[in-house]
């Protein structure tokens, strides 16, 4: 069915809630929106899905959720009684009709005979994690668009390890919800019933408090917190999101008596009034907490996105403060648990720590260093997951810190994916130490650079909007393999690994096999010890471009990363 069709038969149903009959008239006149609305249904991945809330196929709305739900059902159902009564937890974020899509989601759920257990309240991504697992639930529900503007929303499955589905799963779930071709009609419980039978539970401070209690664990020097705790100047930010409750309560819990909210960033505002993109790796996000740390000469800020599941923060230095990126926070955080860890004699003889293959190469050093493994595994949390599932059940590693280069960090592993709140606390206490060595997390950058090396890497993307956008993302994947580039900005390429064939070449045309999961990812490798990746993203229209390097400053670096920089962007241009 074309989308002039889909089209049509969407404006001739009835009951359709007036926001989606408001878009439906807003795109009658326009043939692109119509298209980029109906010509495709909204891709779930493994991630889920993420879209635009409005009308249509490829939109987020009540039956698009309704459908992604009933798709999990059958799954369940054929899973056996036992998995629909264990039954899934659910969570939602501020945004606007999130609520609305997980109670959609629950009744959905019961309409087939499964247990639901749902916040009464919004709640952050990993909480939701922690939830599965504390209620031993089959599955978990987020609706969340994580650090998105305002205008999108996402539905995540997390599976009975807490941690976001396996591909295997992700792909049967798939093709249930491609069979539910009517979704105006699916079959959704009254709430009142499934509330009264049992079939559904509202759950909240119950799960709160197990969940604080678990993140009271990730510190690991009570002691020099209760010192310096008392008097460092923190200022915390949830930007409008989930992590204003937990955050506050961890931190005033574990001895962190002199930090300040940003007031109008504390407020749950789905129109992100303050802030045009949430998201904690912007300079945007920190205005306002620069603004209130200059006031109180504060030490150090802190970002949360607003379903909670990454941070980021800014130092001071001189009279201005300074965002650290991803990788940075990741490698200050990797040498305090194993150095803390080590002095306290608690550093285990087995330990390991996982991080996604596009991240830095710092924290290989620092591993080294203190005669832990380092696991490497491919972009997503879930794999990080898998990892230390793989641990628990071989007993081979015992799991000390994971990380993406995105922002997102797990310490203690009762989540399963990316735990902000968590990472609050710790970088908090990784702050105190330095603190009380009279230095800034920036000095304690200079000095792991001073001790392993000057590291630096850069993340970029291109973003390929509308109906065109998946082929035209294709495209230029397709073209960096056929041209197969020998080398970047004059610098020769030594080894090219492509993970959609699982095949390794050398620059002499030897090949090897790969071990990582198969996956749409390029990875190049120069004579001067940089890398390169390319990748679609996993949840948005973008390709994006990782690089790391190494050099003897960071002056250098950075002149390096530019460079290759511009190189991929004159190779992307020379595609369109």
């Amino acid at each position: 069915m074309g989308f002039e069709e889909n089209y049509a038969k969407w404006r001739e149903q009835t009951g359709l809630p007036d926001e989606l009959v408001a878009d439906l008239d807003r795109m009658q006149g326009d043939a692109s929106l119509r298209e980029d609305a109906f010509a495709v249904p909204m891709a779930f991945g493994t991630a889920g899905m993420r879209g635009v809330f409005g009308a249509g196929i490829n939109r987020m709305n009540i039956y698009t959720i309704a459908q992604a739900t009933a798709g999990l059902a059958r799954y369940m159902t054929e899973q056996g009684k036992d998995a629909m009564a264990r039954g899934v937890a659910i969570a939602f974020d501020p945004r606007h009709n999130s609520e609305l899509f997980a109670h959609v989601s629950a009744r959905v759920l019961g309409a087939a005979g499964i247990k639901t257990y749902v916040f009464d309240a919004l709640r952050p991504t990993p909480e939701l994690s922690f939830a599965v697992r504390h209620l031993h639930t089959f599955s978990g529900i987020v609706i969340t668009a994580s650090h998105n503007p305002k205008q999108y929303d996402g539905y995540k499955i997390y599976g009975e390890d807490g941690a976001q589905l396996p591909p295997d799963a992700s792909d049967k779930i798939t093709s249930y919800i491609r069979s539910v071709t009517d979704i105006f009609h699916i079959a959704q419980a009254n709430e009142t019933d499934i509330r009264m039978s049992g079939l559904m539970q509202l759950i909240g401070e119950d799960v709160d408090q197990a969940y604080l209690d678990q993140i009271a664990t990730v510190t690991i020097d009570p002691e020099l917190v209760k010192r310096v705790g008392k008097t460092m100047k923190l200022v915390y930010t949830p930007l409008h999101g989930t992590g204003k409750v937990p955050v506050m309560r961890a931190l005033q819990r574990a001895g962190f008596a002199n930090f300040s909210m940003v007031a109008k960033q504390a407020i749950y505002d789905p129109e992100f009034i303050t802030v045009t993109h949430p998201n904690p790796e912007f300079k945007e996000a920190f205005d306002l907490a620069i603004k209130l740390g200059k006031q109180q000469d504060a030490d150090l800020l802190i970002a949360t996105d607003p379903d909670a599941d990454r941070l980021g923060t800014a130092v001071r230095i001189g009279d201005d403060y300074h965002l650290l990126t991803g990788n940075q926070l990741a490698s200050l955080m990797l040498h305090y648990v194993l150095d803390a860890s080590k002095r306290n004699g608690k550093l285990p003889k087995n330990a390991a720590v996982v991080k996604s293959f596009v991240s830095t190469e710092l924290a290989d050093r620092i591993c080294a260093d203190y005669g832990v493994d380092m696991v490497t595994v491919e972009t997503g949390f879930k794999f990080i997951g898998d990892a230390i599932n793989h641990f628990e059940q071989t007993g081979e590693h015992t799991f000390m810190f994971g990380f993406e280069e995105s922002y997102g960090y797990l310490v203690k592993p009762f989540v399963r994916d990316k735990d902000a709140v968590q990472s609050t606390l710790l970088l908090s206490e990784v702050a105190a130490y330095y603190q009380e060595r009279g230095m800034t997390l920036a000095d304690a950058m200079e000095e792991l650079y001073a001790k392993y090396g000057y590291f630096s890497e850069s993340t970029t993307s291109l973003e390929f909007d509308g109906v065109t956008g998946p082929k035209r993302m294709q495209a230029l994947m397709d073209a960096f393999r056929k041209q197969n580039p020998d080398n970047f900005a004059g610098t020769a390429v030594t080894r090219t690994e492509d993970y959609q064939t699982g095949v390794a070449t050398a620059a002499d045309g030897k090949q090897s096999e790969l071990t990582l999961p198969t996956s749409d990812v390029l990875k190049y490798y120069l004579t001067d010890d940089t890398w390169i990746a390319i990748r679609p993203s996993g949840t948005e229209p973008k390709v994006k471009f990782y690089i790391g390097v190494s050099a003897d400053s960071q002056d250098a670096a950075q002149k390096r990363l530019a460079s290759y920089a511009q190189a991929l962007s004159d190779f992307a241009d020379s595609v369109d």
